[in-house]
């Protein structure tokens, strides 16, 4: 018998704003207008303010660990201008721009590293609970785009991930199930180079992410990360395929983690100075800032007041946050069991005495 080849496939990189701010014209969408333009990096800066003072009330002991996605918000600005919002989000540690950019207040996020689990519900957006599990999520996001195909609804179900969900059997077993079942996803992995201390290098011998999709069955597509013009492009065209049933798709967005981790972590101890200073010249807001002020949409007043305005809508969801009464401690009882153990209900009774004892109803006591 004769040796033929029995599949071949390339894998696509889309850029169109370079590092220096200069486009590529004739990959301009022509529905993104001034408007839609400038909304861009205002949702870049609204990004990087939200994580400013997240990393700030960390350290100062007013919420737990938080996993910074600065150097990240183009690929989630570009994507978060594609969805609709009946689409699906289902979300990692690092997904809080997105979320935010489709209606989930940043408080919610806040109130979640603070581990206050009633903000980890998103009313009005349909979105899970984060994921913390490396790689869980993608077959959640799998699930509900079967489900999508089988009711045939013109939706999308978004799974998020890094580049070390991928070494997850979750990863392989999500794409095999979205392929076989045609499931309505869209897989959108954001490599940005470490999984905590190991590099990408370590993760994989692939040249890209994204190819490991054709593995699948499945388009992949590589998009660069920090440029939120790209992202925009490949999530729509990706999302566009995706809600009309022809077929899930993955996309790699290659950008880079500019803060630790998470703010348990030291990223010194593993990263050089060099490498970070390189990237930080292709900082996403930077080169959509010098874009807009070559065409005239943007200047240094205009800027200074979006920052203006957004440290005011932080500092406002951040009171809204601190409002809140802290939920009672029967809490960690009624929300263990469908039907509560005698043992566990002992328990409960048992603090609701000692609260009694100590002056508290239960209500506001830790």
């Amino acid at each position: 018998m004769p040796i033929t080849d029995v599949y071949s496939a390339t894998t696509r990189r889309i850029e169109i704003l370079d590092k220096d701010g200069k486009v590529d014209e004739a990959l301009l969408p022509s529905e993104l207008d001034d408007a839609t333009l400038q909304r861009a990096l205002e949702l870049m800066m609204r990004m990087r303010a939200f994580d400013e003072k997240a990393l700030t009330m960390q350290r100062q002991g007013r919420i737990g660990t938080y996993g910074s996605m600065r150097g990240q918000e183009a690929a989630q600005a570009g994507l978060a201008l594609a969805i609709e919002p009946d689409d699906w989000l289902v979300p990692s540690i690092r997904e809080q721009g997105v979320l935010e950019a489709c209606g989930v207040p940043m408080r919610h996020w806040f109130g979640f590293c603070k581990g206050d689990e009633r903000m980890a519900v998103f009313p009005g957006v349909n979105a899970l609970t984060p994921s913390i599990p490396v790689g869980s999520q993608l077959l959640h996001a799998a699930g509900i785009g079967m489900a999508l195909e089988l009711r045939g609804e013109a939706t999308a179900a978004i799974g998020f991930a890094g580049d070390g969900a991928t070494s997850e059997g979750d990863f392989h077993e999500a794409l095999n199930f979205a392929g076989v079942f045609n499931a309505r996803t869209l897989f959108f992995i954001q490599n940005n180079g470490w999984a905590i201390s190991v590099p990408i290098t370590q993760q994989t011998r692939s040249a890209t992410i994204a190819q490991k999709a054709h593995a699948y069955g499945i388009e992949g597509v590589q998009v660069d990360g920090n440029d939120v013009l790209a992202s925009y492009v490949a999530s729509r065209d990706a999302l566009r395929k995706v809600r009309a049933g022809e077929g899930p798709v993955l996309i790699e967005a290659v950008t880079y983690r500019m803060e630790s981790h998470t703010t348990a972590d030291d990223h010194t101890r593993y990263r050089s100075a060099d490498e970070v200073a390189y990237w930080a010249e292709r900082d996403p807001i930077k080169r959509m800032r010098a874009y807009l002020e070559g065409r005239g949409l943007w200047d240094e007043t205009r800027h200074e007041a979006t920052l203006k305005k957004l440290g005011d809508d932080v500092e406002a969801e951040v009171a809204r946050l601190e409002d809140n009464a802290p939920p009672p401690p029967t809490d960690i009882f009624d929300h263990m069991y469908s039907a509560m153990p005698e043992t566990l209900r002992a328990q409960r009774q048992a603090l609701l005495d000692e609260i009694a004892v100590r002056g508290g109803n239960g209500a506001n006591h830790g």
